[in-house]
């Protein structure tokens, strides 16, 4: 019976009623059977098998409650205590319950202690039960038979294991004699003990060994329903069962602990708890642990020493035991729900929960000893550095020799390579404690102060400064003195990062080629600035925007690429920036150009308004970019959300930021996540799913402490959404804040951020047209004189909002600047305003014409919230629309896309009916539905479409 008390031999849960036994039918069921044959007068023996917790003394009570319903006289207790340790206490204990005045004496081996006032109680004898004479033994077992002949009797003794070897020796005696005898004798053992006496009752045929399981993940549901009257769903019950292991007194204990806590019992809350958020729980797993001998507490702290799957042979040697001893300690610990094996022979801890248990128990200075020797060990055994840097983090008092030194260097320059500063800077530190910079070696400071560069960059600066300082040999000082650069520019210390950038180029007057040259090292300083804007703002007086490079070689393409995006953005020569952007993409090669600078020259043609060439770039940037060793990765992914964003592809925009943002707490974003954060929010408000919008606006923190120029697309995205949602006033204000920052970091094109359009619109919200045209004609004065189509539409849209008199010119203007462009769904949102426009005039067969092009376009980029206004506008025309058809050839059927091609190679209709067997109706309604589909008029449309095509399509393979 499983009941909110587990098992209550250990200890007891405080007063009150306990709920109804849980997946305990079959064990319940054979344990009413024995005892209803011991009521008609036939013997009974049964065995409950069991690691500690997993509700043996429950099934005990339901035991002696249902032996009393029947009438059964009940003898009950429990070995071990401190008054059993005398020779047959146990026993001597179980008979005090019975009447013993009309039982003839008995003869207790030593000299008598009474231990109720008219019993005779035994002295000492041997402390395995063989002194114990056989009289003696027979004289307890007429006992036991005198108190039979009065009626049906049960004999309990809960954990039996501990009785004294006396008392063992009668259980296993009586045991043997009880034929025609009404009397049931129950014992409970724990798993895993070795005593002969019980593994001889076990062993009779009439004893029925009973071993309860654990709890499934359906029993915690309904032990929580019945503890607690609270509904659990399944991902719940299935963590709760991995970190108890289904053992009844654990899930009790985790329980009534998350009850009292008051934490919700959800899977997301259980899995972010610790176990010092759940105390009861701590205290009951290490009790549990403590009951074993030493032997067996070693095995577990080794095994919580050295993590997940853990050899027998490691962990018996860190343990400093035995090979038989160790596996019969895990032995033990498996009984208890601790631990578990692996399919590969190794074993792990049940669950964090119960490891971080074990290791609480332990002192800073065991833990400290155990770490050190664990990666002593692993690294003998030839574990890599990873594991083994692992243990050393957490064994200061190991760092400090020069094995354990080298180890972390090593795991360290795996870290980088797999794009984890964090990671590197945590396993060098040990290696440089505070105060000792003047006795490390420089390059070990070198490689310290670069994993701290983009995290500490004080710190960072301090180490490369020593390290420079000490440094002799010409390539350890060029590489400090270049990331010492990069330190200070991120740092804001522009002036000295430039003074090191002209002694880099007089150290290197030696023509250099690769990570040394200086041209790569200027263009780090110009990417490394766009971290920080004081540094970027000095460092544009500071250096040369000369966009008249060749770009033969990847350090010209470098600097090339950084030059360009700073133009674009600052609205400067943004054609030159745009060639530049392009002989960088055309020259440059994955295997000799950084991605980092491939990316950058692609955000050239992003911020000029070319978002399908960006978008193809950054797609092959994707596919040759390792996502788990390059930490560009996610920042290519942001950005390729955005090309999709602006080009309609809502869902590809929504996978690529999902992608991005995989494994992000929101709540804690960092710079690093905001451009998709800012991407993803716009591309909700595209699509019309608000209610998700504005879910992920409130996790995302406020970004105005950080002056990061990625934050200020969140503010214009977070204004936009302000703006949805009909909050105008809060919406021109974080805008406004957007404008402020966009202006100091002077990201002045109004195609780097729509912050402009929105701002707009919320004048116009407000009533102040006049605002909003302010914006709208410096948007399209910019957009004009740079060339930039996207932007120059969306202005005049805005334009044409905030003016009566020349709203259809200018719409009409947008519209066709939109043409040329792949701007889905900017060009369907100018199309439902002009057409709204034509209504207003009176010219409604042109209106529902135009709105019926923007209705379309709308539902095939997937923005809900544009369709939705297009089909009333259309409505309000007195068109009846049906249902749209999709467009693109992504629209075409598989059958619709071969008889394409085949037409538009020049085959006759004749031709492709006979080749793919069906008739010529058939392939002239398949062109139809083409047509249609794409919006063309005849084969040679059709042609050049698909040639358009075959030439993105080869290109995207390039």
């Amino acid at each position: 019976m499983i009941t909110a008390h587990g098992d209550s031999s250990r200890e007891r849960q405080p007063d009150g009623p306990d709920p109804e036994p849980v997946e305990r039918e079959r064990e319940l069921a054979l344990l009413g059977e024995l005892t209803r044959r011991t009521a008609a007068g036939a013997p009974g023996l049964v065995m409950l098998e069991g690691p500690d917790g997993i509700g043996k003394s429950s099934l005990l009570q339901a035991l002696i409650a249902e032996a009393r319903a029947h009438g059964l006289r009940v003898v009950h207790t429990r070995a071990g205590r401190q008054d059993h340790r005398l020779p047959l206490g146990t026993i001597r204990d179980l008979l005090a319950g019975l009447d013993v005045e009309s039982m003839p004496p008995i003869t207790w081996p030593g000299p008598p202690r009474p231990a109720a006032p008219d019993a005779q109680v035994p002295g000492p004898a041997d402390a395995d039960g063989a002194g114990v004479p056989f009289d003696v033994l027979g004289e307890l077992q007429e006992v036991v038979r005198s108190a039979a002949e009065n009626g049906p009797l049960a004999i309990v003794v809960d954990d039996a294991e501990e009785a004294d070897a006396a008392s063992l020796r009668f259980l296993a005696h009586g045991a043997r004699r009880m034929a025609g005898l009404p009397v049931l004798m129950a014992l409970t053992r724990r798993s895993g003990t070795h005593v002969p006496a019980l593994n001889e009752v076990a062993a009779l045929p009439l004893c029925r060994v009973l071993r309860p399981r654990p709890l499934t993940g359906a029993g915690i549901g309904l032990l929580a329903r019945r503890l607690l009257g609270t509904e659990t769903d399944a991902a719940f019950q299935a963590s709760c069962l991995a970190a108890t292991n289904g053992n009844p007194l654990m899930v009790t204990r985790l329980l009534t602990s998350l009850r009292d806590e008051q934490l919700p019992l959800t899977a997301d809350r259980f899995t972010s708890v610790c176990e010092q958020d759940i105390p009861a729980f701590r205290v009951r797993a290490a009790r549990l642990l403590h009951r074993h001998p030493e032997a067996t507490v070693r095995a577990a702290r080794a095994l919580a020493v050295l993590g997940d799957e853990v050899s027998p042979e490691t962990g018996a040697r860190l343990a400093l035991l035995d090979s038989a001893v160790f596996a019969r300690s895990l032995l033990a610990l498996v009984f208890i729900g601790l631990v578990t094996s692996n399919a590969d022979g190794t074993w792990s801890f049940a669950h964090t929960l119960l490891r971080n248990v074990v290791l609480g128990e332990m002192s800073e200075e065991e833990r400290d000893i155990a770490h050190g020797r664990a990666a002593r060990l692993l690294h003998d055994a030839g574990a890599s550095p990873e594991e083994v840097a692992e243990h050393l983090r957490q064994a200061p008092s190991t760092t400090h020799q020069s094995w354990a030194r080298t180890v972390l260097r090593e795991a360290a320059r795996e870290a980088m390579l797999r794009a984890s500063p964090m990671r590197a800077m945590q396993l060098l530190r040990p290696c440089v404690p505070e105060g000792t910079e003047e006795d490390c070696e420089p390059s070990l400071l070198v490689e310290l102060g670069v994993a701290e560069s983009r995290i500490d960059p004080e710190a960072s600066v301090r180490h490369l400064s020593t390290a420079l300082e000490r440094a002799t040999g010409r390539e350890l000082r060029l590489q400090a003195l270049r990331s010492l650069a990069e330190a200070l520019t991120r740092q804001g210390q522009v002036a000295r990062a430039v003074g090191l950038l002209s002694r880099y180029r007089a150290e290197t007057a030696v023509p250099l080629s690769g990570t040394a040259d200086p041209q790569l090292l200027e263009a780090r300083l110009l990417m490394a600035a766009t971290g920080n804007r004081a540094a970027f703002t000095e460092l544009l007086e500071a250096v040369s925007f000369d966009l008249a490079l060749p770009g033969d070689t990847p350090e010209e393409r470098a600097l090339l690429a950084a030059r360009a995006a700073v133009s674009v953005t600052r609205l400067d020569r943004v054609a030159e920036a745009v060639a530049a952007a392009r002989a960088v993409i055309s020259r440059g090669t994955a295997t000799n150009d950084a991605p980092l600078f491939l990316a950058t020259a692609a955000s050239v043609l992003l911020y000029a308004d070319l978002p399908h060439e960006a978008e193809r770039s950054y797609h092959r940037l994707l596919e040759g970019t390792d996502a788990l060793l390059d930490q560009t990765y996610p920042s290519l992914l942001a950005l390729s959300a955005e090309a999709h964003q602006r080009l309609g592809s809502l869902d590809p925009a929504l996978r690529a930021t999902a992608t991005a943002l995989k494994d992000v707490t929101v709540s804690r974003a960092s710079r690093y996540e905001a451009l998709p954060l800012a991407v993803r929010l716009h591309a909700l408000l595209d699509r019309g799913d608000l209610a998700q919008a504005i879910l992920l606006e409130k996790e995302i923190p406020d970004p105005v402490p950080d002056d990061s120029w990625q934050w200020n697309e969140v503010l214009c995205a977070r204004g936009r959404l302000h703006l949805d949602t009909k909050d105008h006033e809060r919406a021109l204000a974080v805008l406004k804040e957007c404008a402020r920052r966009q202006a100091e970091w002077q990201r002045i094109s109004p195609a780097v951020s729509p912050w402009w359009y929105w701002a707009g619109h919320a004048h116009l919200a407000l009533g102040d047209r006049g605002a909003a045209a302010a914006l709208a004609e410096e948007a399209v004065t910019g957009a004009r004189s740079a060339g930039l189509p996207c932007a120059l539409g969306s202005g005049l849209e805005l334009w044409a909002a905030a003016s009566d008199g020349e709203r259809p010119l200018l719409l009409e203007e947008a519209e066709q600047v939109l043409m040329g462009t792949r701007a889905a769904l900017v060009r369907a949102r100018v199309r439902v305003a002009r057409g709204k426009a034509l209504q207003r005039l009176g010219y409604t067969k042109d209106a529902r014409a135009v709105l019926r092009q923007g209705w379309e376009e709308a539902y095939d980029v997937g923005s809900r919230s544009l369709y939705t206004v297009a089909h009333r506008a259309l409505l309000a025309t007195g068109a009846r629309p049906r249902r749209p058809v999709s467009r693109g050839l992504g629209a075409l059927t598989q059958s619709e896309s071969q008889v394409a091609r085949l037409a538009a190679s020049g085959r006759s209709n004749a031709w492709i009916a006979e080749s793919l067997y069906v008739t010529q109706r058939t392939v002239e309604v398949h062109l139809t539905s083409v047509y249609r589909k794409l919006g063309l008029s005849g084969r040679r449309q059709l042609r050049d479409v698909l040639e358009s095509e075959n030439i993105d399509n080869s290109e995207h393979e390039q």
